[in-house]
């Protein structure tokens, strides 16, 4: 089980990373660090899965999950949110939390 945990630590560290930058203001860091998280937990989605890419990109995690016929609707609209690129003045151009789609995408994808 110690690759659960390794999965779990590096989740949860990416998520207070995420929620901090937010704290202060710092609402791309926020992005990024909920980006990471999120390709953490598709990772392990698509591990259980038996799947396993050659990559250490969590958006190519991201990009693989949402043309993949076993993510459900619901979840691949998620996923593009983290894959929406911001517009000039660095801002998302969709309305989206991606720190709680982070933790909707956990909850959808691994039940535990």
């Amino acid at each position: 089980m110690k690759d659960l945990d390794s999965w779990k630590h590096r989740f949860d560290k990416e998520l207070e990373m995420a929620e901090r930058a937010r704290a202060s203001g710092n609402e791309g860091m926020a992005r990024v660090c909920a980006r990471r998280a999120a390709g953490i937990v598709v990772a392990e989605f698509l591990r259980l899965q038996g799947i396993e890419l050659k990559t250490p990109s969590a958006y190519d995690y991201l990009r693989y999950l949402s043309q993949s016929p076993i993510a459900p609707p619901d979840v691949k609209t998620v996923v593009e949110h983290f894959l929406t690129r911001i517009t000039p003045d660095y801002r998302l151009p969709v309305e989206a939390d991606l720190i709680a789609e982070t933790r909707w995408l956990r909850q959808r994808l691994i039940t535990e």
